[in-house]
């Protein structure tokens, strides 16, 4: 098996509130260096940024693309060069977050289990003023579905690192992504933010044994 199961806490992915930037910069890290790539990255920083501020400033429905072009000091052409409208925009900062922990991960290879779970937990708790704002919007809907889908996506990285085999490996990531969206929305739900820790520690605590019986050959 690789990367031996380790039920100590996850490795720290940030030293300071600002979680989507550094993220962003071990993106960014990873890219092939030309500076094209570079620009493309702190463009799409800054315009998220952006969107995110506008948003707990004003609500969702009351900004525009102008808006976020004005605040960023971008022309609309660059914006409409990298999103769609602001919705695709706002679903984009939850890729800044998936590139992020990757990298993080590949990184390290004799990482403990579920690695990434410390960085997701903080990125949710920073954000629970913009889940609040976009929920039971359209642009809330998709967030979600998006969320959904990148969670995943870190727990087949975690689970192919971790040896287990092809044919359980799509059920087992689907059966403990589940459970961590469930328990990440609770978290957001709840009137006051449960400790991280906390959240990290049980969640490890229930889905190690499910992660050691799925790698057995």
């Amino acid at each position: 098996m690789k990367g031996g199961l380790r039920s100590s806490r996850a490795v720290k992915l940030s030293r300071d509130g600002d979680l989507d930037a550094m993220l962003w910069s071990r993106a960014m890290k990873e890219s092939p260096g030309r500076r094209a790539d570079r620009r493309v990255v702190r463009s799409r920083v800054r315009l998220h940024a952006v969107l995110v501020e506008l948003i707990l400033e004003r609500g969702w429905e009351r900004v525009t693309v102008q808006d976020v072009c004005e605040r960023a000091d971008v022309g609309r052409s660059t914006f409409y060069a990298h999103y769609a409208d602001k919705e695709d925009l706002l679903i984009g900062g939850l890729d800044l977050v998936r590139d992020g922990l990757l990298a993080a991960l590949r990184k390290a290879p004799d990482r403990p289990a579920f690695a990434f779970l410390h960085g997701l937990v903080e990125h949710v708790n920073e954000s629970r003023r913009l889940f609040r704002a976009i929920i039971g919007r359209r642009s809330g809907l998709a967030v979600q579905r998006r969320f959904r889908e990148v969670v995943l996506e870190l727990m087949e990285e975690e689970l192919g690192h971790r040896g287990v085999p092809a044919r359980p490996l799509p059920t087992v990531a689907r059966y403990l992504a589940g459970a961590l969206v469930e328990l990440l929305i609770w978290a957001v739900d709840a009137r006051t933010p449960r400790d991280a820790a906390s959240l990290e520690a049980e969640f490890v605590r229930f889905s190690l044994p499910v992660l050691q019986i799925a790698a057995k050959p």
